[in-house]
């Protein structure tokens, strides 16, 4: 997989895929992550890729030529899947949204700055609108790099244990369950005699009642009717 993202700061970027998971990845050539600086796309002095808003208002605006000039030249080398600009207002990013953009080849990724990008952008060449919450963040920046990561983890071959992905919270609407590790007993906390039982089955069923009761406790929200009848009858 290939991804593109266009970054008024790419140096904030550039330590967070040097390392741990997404490193590997790359370095397997299973996950080709790209960074470019918007303001190479310029053909202002000192490098402005910013003015004021029409209209008047608080706060600068990423231009529309700058931002047009990259999404052109990268697009003569790439034939993009999706051209995705993260921004507060866009879509709810969700683990299906991250399953899906995941069997993508090619991805374009934005960073908005400041008050945002010209409208004519969004309209004439985004493809998809991503929020990774609601709330504000000085750029996309760090929306670009959960996304990423989101994104690479679920990559065929990039996780050790293929099956892990699998198991993480939000992949079938319930959290993940707990988790424990040696030693068995520390302190006089006990881990759980079920997985220590070596019953497979037992075990998988120990740990989606507790997810069920897990999500129900803390995420009611992620429960489609049907898992809601499902906990109330166990």
């Amino acid at each position: 997989m290939k991804i593109d993202i266009i970054s008024v700061v790419p140096r904030l970027m550039e330590s967070f895929f040097a390392h741990s998971i997404l490193s590997r990845a790359r370095e397997k050539g299973l996950l080709e992550v790209n960074i470019f600086n918007l303001r190479d796309y310029t053909g202002h002095k000192n490098g402005q890729v910013d003015d004021y808003q029409f209209g008047g208002g608080a706060g600068l605006v990423l231009m529309i030529e700058p931002l047009v000039n990259a999404i052109e030249s990268l697009k003569k080398n790439t034939q993009y899947d999706e051209i995705i600009f993260l921004t507060p207002d866009g879509e709810k990013f969700e683990q299906r949204k991250a399953n899906a953009l995941s069997l993508k080849e090619n991805l374009l990724l934005i960073c908005g700055h400041y008050k945002g990008i010209d409208q004519r952008v969004r309209d004439n060449f985004v493809t998809k609108e991503i929020s990774i919450g609601d709330y504000v963040l000085s750029g996309g920046e760090i929306a670009a790099a959960v996304i990423v990561d989101a994104i690479g983890r679920l990559l065929p071959g990039v996780l050790n244990d293929e099956t892990s992905a699998l198991m993480d919270s939000f992949q079938d609407k319930l959290l993940a369950p707990p988790v424990f590790t040696r030693p068995e007993v520390f302190r006089g906390w006990k881990v759980p005699e079920i997985l220590m039982s070596g019953n497979h089955s037992k075990i998988e069923e120990w740990r989606h009642d507790q997810s069920q009761q897990r999500t129900k406790e803390r995420r009611p929200d992620l429960l489609d009717e049907g898992q809601q009848n499902e906990i109330a009858r166990t």
